[in-house]
């Protein structure tokens, strides 16, 4: 006879109204009202959206920068959802060749919303066909090859091209200047954070305490995506030890087995700074060498890995390189690059 404690049925630790096996798709905010955070983006897009439908216009061009994560792509979907047109959503990758946009955009319904993540990687040829259709909702097409060829301009219906990067500054000018609105995303604050925990916890069917849910809340590093990812993990360690809801020990024994720390720093967060600070007596070093003293690639830790870092006061961009603040020493049980037994686990 097994000694492994028996594990009740998931249905006792789903709501009344969630049912086992039902599509957890459902935590993108559908409607401003529903989108948690980014308070003056919000307001000011409420604004921008009401005076469009009151013109019976487009909106303006949309232009969305910020770190992973944030939010942008739910975003998008929300201006559709609340300007009730079609969406249509692919990357800067995906559009290889001038015929992959023209595709699009002849299709698109009449403003409708056309969204473009990771919009810095954009082709020269396509992003200077996009200027032509942004500005007069036309598209210039070449018939024809050699001596016979010949342009053709397409109207298109007008349309709102709303445009999402991690990296601002590696989008061209000309494309930049024909957006008409621009939001910035920035990490989010720990009160709409737990906002947001305690709605994904209510979508997916999972009771959390007021404890759990901020601590959760500070260990997410400020980004809805991976609190919704974490959240998941605790409701699976919840009902593995048998608990109908999730508590504050739950999540705490849940971080340290994920080996995420009160800051919400990842083991590779950690190793960064560890090796500034050890190999490198904390700095400044280069952005290629340290990605490769990790084995991660210099955009992966730029994207992902500093903008938290920085953000979280642990880590500092120079012109030399890249050096840790003291905090970083501190957070870390670190001194004199020795370390004291501390790694800053729950």
């Amino acid at each position: 006879m097994s000694n492994e404690k028996e594990v009740p049925p998931p249905e006792q630790y789903l709501g009344p109204e969630k049912k086992p096996n039902e599509d957890d798709s459902t935590l993108r905010p559908r409607n401003l009202g529903e989108f948690l955070g980014q308070k003056s983006i919000k307001e000011n897009l409420a604004v921008f959206i009401a005076a469009a439908r009151k013109r019976r216009e487009n909106l303006d061009h949309l232009f969305l920068t910020g770190p992973p994560g944030l939010g942008k792509t739910t975003l998008a979907q929300v201006v559709a959802n609340e300007l009730e047109v079609e969406f249509v959503q692919t990357s800067a990758p995906a559009l290889d060749k001038p015929r992959d946009l023209i595709g699009i955009l002849t299709n698109l319904e009449q403003k409708g919303v056309f969204f473009i993540d990771e919009i810095h990687r954009l082709k020269p040829a396509i992003e200077e066909m996009l200027y032509i259709a942004m500005e007069d909702y036309k598209i210039d097409c070449v018939i024809g090859q050699g001596p016979g060829a010949r342009t053709l301009q397409l109207p298109i219906q007008p349309f709102t091209l709303v445009g999402a990067t991690t990296k601002a500054g590696n989008v061209s000018s000309p494309l930049v200047s024909r957006f008409g609105i621009t939001c910035r995303f920035s990490f989010y604050e720990a009160q709409d954070m737990e906002a947001i925990v305690r709605r994904s916890a209510g979508i997916l069917g999972i009771r959390i305490d007021d404890e759990a849910a901020a601590l959760l809340s500070r260990s997410a590093r400020g980004t809805p995506r991976i609190l919704n990812r974490l959240l998941r993990r605790m409701r699976d360690f919840a009902q593995f030890q048998g608990q109908s809801f999730i508590t504050r020990q739950v999540v705490e024994e849940g971080l340290r087995r994920l080996e995420i720390d009160a800051l919400g720093l990842e083991k590779y967060d950690r190793e960064i700074l560890r090796i500034i600070i050890e190999r490198y007596g904390g700095g400044p070093v280069g952005a290629d060498t340290l990605a490769i003293s990790i084995g991660e690639s210099s955009d992966t830790l730029e994207d992902y890995y500093e903008p938290y870092l920085i953000q979280a006061g642990l880590l500092r961009r120079t012109s030399r390189g890249r050096t840790v603040t003291p905090l970083a020493y501190e957070h870390l049980g670190l001194r004199g690059g020795e370390r004291s037994g501390q790694n800053g686990l729950f």
